[in-house]
């Protein structure tokens, strides 16, 4: 009976499908052990197949080296061919790796780059290439503001979802966001997912979204302390939307009293969003081909110095 079917090798594959399958595999896997294996999956590999979502924002996390997050990612996005769909980046150093991003961004609808050292102009500049984008997070990009987000929203009419969460020792400082909240409601009107934690904004500014902004489903305004808005005010008016905050609790009292942190975090209806916990990883070498000396231990840090993730940032005062 086996003889009279017909059996695939591997190596046989037509590169879109070895390229789906590659994709499931740890990024180190990809790169240092699938291509040695036949020039099947080398071609697969080096072409497009393998490279139209891009996740390296935990291997970045680690790297403390521009230069080397700066190779990565000119080796990883030609790849693509211009297929590039999905882009998921932490801490870039500058505003030239974004222009180079942005050079690359005709199919790119997702785009992640939390903690990155953008600034105004560099984000103004590209805005315009970025225009496919559907989902941008700028989370904890202290250089970028108001002028940034209108540039953003005046290229990218089909956003749906926006990041632009604080963490609290960022914006100690800060007198006002309001011209930020602005910004988004002038620019971006289909917005369905809003995330802005930590954010000096009014309640003038919050409603000024709320105006404008009416596909919302989704509000984030945790840690926005100067918003005077509670759970009666987003029950009445706006009964379909989750919101989370503006209110913070502490994590432990959450453990202690589940069920009435819950009723304070979210409006009626919501479901409760888990914190997230940054798991550790990290990504092995590239090929020797790619670096003189291959690649280097210190690549990446295996005791990352992170951020203070969100169960331990302060509750409300």
């Amino acid at each position: 009976m086996e003889s009279d079917c017909e059996f695939r090798h591997w190596d046989e594959l037509i590169p879109d499908a070895l390229g789906l399958i590659f994709s499931h595999l740890p990024l180190q896997e990809v790169l240092t052990v699938v291509p040695r294996v036949c020039k099947a999956w080398n071609r697969a590999v080096t072409g497009p197949y393998c490279w139209q979502e891009i996740d390296i924002e935990l291997w970045s996390n680690r790297c403390h080296h521009s230069d080397q997050l700066d190779r990565m990612l000119e080796m990883l996005i030609p790849r693509s061919s211009g297929s590039l769909r999905k882009l998921s980046v932490t801490g870039l150093r500058n505003d030239s790796i974004f222009s180079f991003i942005a050079q690359h961004a005709g199919s790119l609808k997702t785009l992640k780059v939390p903690r990155s050292s953008l600034t105004n102009s560099g984000v103004v500049s590209v805005a315009e290439k970025l225009s496919s984008l559907t989902f941008l997070d700028l989370s904890y990009c202290c250089k970028v503001g108001a002028e940034a987000i209108q540039a953003i929203g005046k290229h990218c009419k089909s956003l749906g979802e926006f990041c632009r969460n604080m963490h609290p020792l960022d914006v100690a400082n800060v007198v006002s966001h309001d011209d930020e909240a602005y910004a988004i409601a002038n620019t971006m009107p289909k917005l369905k997912r809003l995330e802005i934690a930590y954010h000096r904004v009014s309640t003038e500014g919050v409603l000024k979204i709320l105006s404008c902004c009416i596909f919302l489903e989704f509000l984030e305004l945790r840690g926005c302390w100067d918003v005077q808005l509670d759970n009666k005010f987003f029950k009445d008016k706006f009964p379909d939307m989750k919101v989370l905050g503006p209110r913070v609790i502490g994590f432990y009292d959450m453990i202690n009293d589940w069920e009435d942190c819950c009723s304070d975090y979210l409006s009626d209806g919501s479901d409760y969003l888990a914190w997230e916990f940054l798991e550790d990883g990290v990504m092995g070498e590239f090929y020797e081909e790619e670096f003189e000396h291959g690649w280097d231990d210190n690549f990446y840090a295996d005791n990352a110095i992170l951020d203070m993730e969100p169960h331990i940032w302060p509750p409300s005062p």
